[in-house]
């Protein structure tokens, strides 16, 4: 992929720009495989299941500067000063275009950028979610309230000037710090939640859950992990860190159609929320709860798996950080037969897998999320030993 801003020095984001798609696909899966050799020598690798090298991204998290005549729509410089990236290459089609707008919807709204320098102004951040169906998710991220009622009276005029826009929300960021939104959301439209189609699944996404960033190759992780969900068989089965739901819907059904024992804890309200109106749309009896997976899942604990035996097959998707010493000893000591781990950072998982000696990686994939960057995304079955 070739990027006027990367060769102009305006753009570092994408570390391994210029790099040959294939070596960095390559790069990768021998990174990950070296980060748990220690771990798991015998481990069997499928061949790693890669993206498009640009026009993938079906998020956009933009920083605004510039002016209220010119403001910018992208990131800030080493002097906190707004750089434009409209023209990026990495989203998808039909976000791409929205992108191209952004800039001049703040001017016609009238909305002043935040000037981190003078701690001054109010737009922070325009955040853009896109589905396969081409519908849109759009978040203003402001400082302080006061101008919400720009955005509501010109909501008519968004719904018809941005195509395919179906959510528009304003988000509240007080301070004055390195934090993309805040703690308050104020939807502004009928709908409250963007579809997306992933595979068989209709995921419904809120403004504050959590969708990975490439829906591609997210369909492909979730494709696999059902093979090998369906290859165990299990009759109850936990996702701890559910989000939206994705790893526990696609497993919902049995390969004979009986509906499996599924369960989905999560600790975002709006993420369990979503997942609850996929879950009432598909057949089965899938549950969400809102919980701390990383330390509500042992017995005896207060929580809401308190007092349940545990399931066949655990999934866990955490964040960076990994699963932690706590749940780590629950699976460790626990008599499930199974945990699928998808990870987005081997290190941690490279920890977390020496913390359960018991319970054996036996099949891992590479997922490339995020081409041009060193991010990866590792899915890996273990089997208790």
């Amino acid at each position: 992929m070739q990027c006027d801003y990367f060769d102009a020095g305006r753009c570092r984001s994408c570390s391994l720009m210029g790099t040959d798609y294939a070596g960095q696909l390559a790069d990768k899966q021998s990174r990950a495989a070296r980060a748990l050799a220690a771990a798991c020598p015998g481990l069997s690798w499928e061949a790693p299941f890669g993206s498009v090298p640009e026009g993938f991204r079906n998020k956009a998290k933009l920083v605004v500067g510039g002016t209220r005549d010119e403001p910018t729509a992208g990131i800030l410089d080493a002097h906190r000063q707004g750089v434009d990236l409209r023209h990026c290459g990495l989203y998808e089609p039909g976000l791409a275009e929205v992108v191209e707008q952004v800039p001049e919807v703040i001017a016609t709204l009238g909305l002043v950028p935040y000037d981190v320098v003078r701690r001054s102004g109010e737009l922070k951040h325009v955040l853009l979610t896109h589905s396969p169906d081409g519908e849109l998710m759009i978040r203003f991220v402001l400082r302080s309230p006061g101008q919400q009622v720009r955005i509501a009276r010109a909501l008519p005029w968004l719904l018809e000037t941005i195509p395919g826009l179906r959510v528009v929300s304003v988000n509240l960021q007080p301070d004055h710090a390195a934090v993309l939104e805040g703690p308050e959301e104020i939807v502004l439209t009928v709908a409250e939640d963007l579809p997306m189609q992933v595979n068989e699944v209709r995921l419904r996404l809120r403004t504050g859950s959590f969708f990975q960033t490439n829906t591609t190759v997210a369909a492909g992780l979730y494709r696999q992990a059902q093979d090998w969900i369906h290859q165990v068989d299990p009759v109850t089965l936990w996702d701890l860190y559910c989000g939206v739901g994705g790893f526990a819907l696609h497993a919902l059904l049995r390969p004979d159609g009986t509906p499996r024992d599924v369960l989905g804890l999560e600790i975002s309200s709006e993420a369990v929320a979503s997942a609850r109106t996929t879950a009432a749309e598909l057949p089965g009896a899938a549950r969400f709860e809102v919980g701390d997976a990383a330390s509500g899942v042992g017995a005896g604990e207060a929580g809401p798996l308190r007092g349940l035996a545990p399931p066949d097959l655990v999934v866990v998707n955490p964040p960076r950080r990994g699963i932690g010493p706590v749940l780590t000893e629950w699976l460790e000591s626990s008599q499930m037969q199974h945990v699928l781990y998808s990870s987005c950072n081997v290190d941690s998982l490279a920890r977390d897998l020496e913390r359960m000696p018991s319970l054996v990686p036996v099949r891992a994939r590479l997922f490339d999320m995020f081409p041009q960057t060193p991010h990866l995304e590792v899915l890996t079955l273990l089997r208790r030993g």
